[in-house]
């Protein structure tokens, strides 16, 4: 699918989606847990959350949906599995662990960019405790138990492998301790998933030696399906809404179902835009943002990686140089994100240089033209935003993209005033 976005101004409140780092914590726990229970959560579903669910079920787990949300049974124990992780990276790293505690055979799958992904880390430190893996890329097959014990893994590579591992470990016989040898990057997801864990029932230690982290789990724990439980509001998709309003001369655009005392890293852009000269007011739950100034920035994207594409647009209207830097781990996402940001500002007229590990965003004038999406849903979405700004029309191919993490997304566009055409259609929605 080709869309075309059209020079124009949102104004207006959208909600926003579920946290789809939250979804996916609390589908797995749901589906660890002794009862199950329901999540306050609706379909339609994004690509990356099917996906889990699709994997929840293959290793005995069911699910249903009815008013009140999506209702969860517990996973049976399963003699063999095939998990399908379509395109999710969240969906193959927690679940890989987490399968090899209630399946002894399993075989994995999953498309795109995603069998290029890195997950050596992660199989190197389950072979060392009782698994058997035929391959360590997709697609693989592995046999075994996990068993507990002492791990040792790297902080700075990926935190979903540390995360997988925190929510398997409390099922295996033996206590485990996970000691980190670099120190924690991405920690606000870790954070996600100890919270939930903890919300869960499960307990766990962390401690700090020598300045490295350290987490003690006790074995043969039980989870329970908590009492009252809630869905995050999802920042990282809540930061497209949020920078538009914050490059245009006119018009408020707010979203609302955001907590700031949410442990998403993503919320930083709340603070970042405020920087460069925006205006952000609060009402209750709701945020809005407005444009003041657009002046040049910096940022460290070691913590919030998602952040890059739509802070590079905002950077491509400022008044400066905008630097982002520590982003060397954007290589290894749906798309070799340095380099497709960079096409993509290039596309639209921007100037742009790249480097190892980081962009620096000449500012001025976005112009329009054709993006070639990559085949990735931030890239799809940052350059819909990019053309509130531009002179002339974005065509953006592949835009079907935007399905794995926001399906609605050219939905809620059009509903706060932007203007696009899909290809085939006879006119501009």
């Amino acid at each position: 699918m080709n869309i075309t976005c059209y020079p124009s101004t949102l104004s207006g409140t959208v909600k926003a989606i579920p946290s789809k780092s939250d979804v996916h914590r609390k589908l797995i726990c749901a589906a660890l847990s002794q009862e199950g229970g329901t999540l306050p959560l609706h379909a339609p579903y994004c690509d990356d959350i099917a996906a889990t669910i699709r994997c929840l079920t293959a290793l005995g787990a069911g699910f249903a949906e009815s008013e009140s949300g999506l209702c969860v049974t517990p996973i049976k124990r399963q003699m063999q599995a095939h998990l399908d992780c379509g395109e999710s990276g969240s969906t193959l790293r927690f679940l890989l662990p987490v399968a090899m505690c209630v399946c002894s055979n399993i075989t994995v799958t999953g498309a795109g960019r995603l069998p290029e992904r890195p997950i050596g880390t992660l199989t190197d430190a389950m072979s060392a405790h009782g698994v058997h893996f035929e391959q360590t890329k997709l697609p693989l097959t592995a046999s075994g138990s996990l068993a507990g014990g002492r791990y040792e893994i790297p902080g700075n590579i990926s935190s979903q492998f540390l995360s997988g591992l925190l929510m398997a470990l409390p099922f295996c016989e033996e206590d485990s301790e996970i000691c980190l040898t670099t120190p924690l990057q991405s920690a606000a997801y870790v954070d996600m998933t100890l919270d939930t864990l903890r919300l869960f029932g499960a307990e766990i230690q962390t401690k700090t030696e020598a300045g490295l982290l350290r987490y003690g789990i006790k074995g043969k724990q039980m989870l329970h399906f908590p009492d009252r439980i809630e869905i995050d509001g999802d920042w990282s998709n809540a930061a497209f809404w949020l920078t538009a309003g914050a490059i245009q001369s006119s018009g408020t655009v707010g979203v609302s179902g955001l907590d700031s005392a949410s442990t998403q890293g993503d919320r930083e852009i709340v603070p970042i835009l405020e920087r460069a000269g925006a205006v952000v007011t609060n009402e209750q739950d709701c945020k809005n943002v407005s444009c003041g100034t657009i002046s040049k920035f910096d940022v460290n994207m070691e913590k919030i990686p998602d952040l890059l594409p739509i802070l590079a647009v905002r950077a491509a209207v400022s008044d400066g140089d905008c630097r982002f830097e520590k982003a060397e781990r954007l290589r290894l996402k749906e798309s070799d994100r340095l380099a497709s940001t960079s096409a993509m500002l290039r596309a639209l007229g921007g100037s742009v240089d790249e480097y190892p590990d980081g962009l620096c965003v000449h500012g001025g004038q976005l112009t329009g033209g054709t993006v070639d999406a990559a085949n990735d849903h931030r890239l799809v979405m940052a350059a819909a935003i990019a053309a509130l700004l531009c002179t002339e029309p974005v065509t953006i191919l592949g835009a079907e993209a935007v399905n794995k993490s926001y399906p609605a997304f050219f939905d809620d566009y059009c509903k706060l005033g932007g203007v696009v055409k899909r290809t085939g259609s006879e006119s501009a929605e």
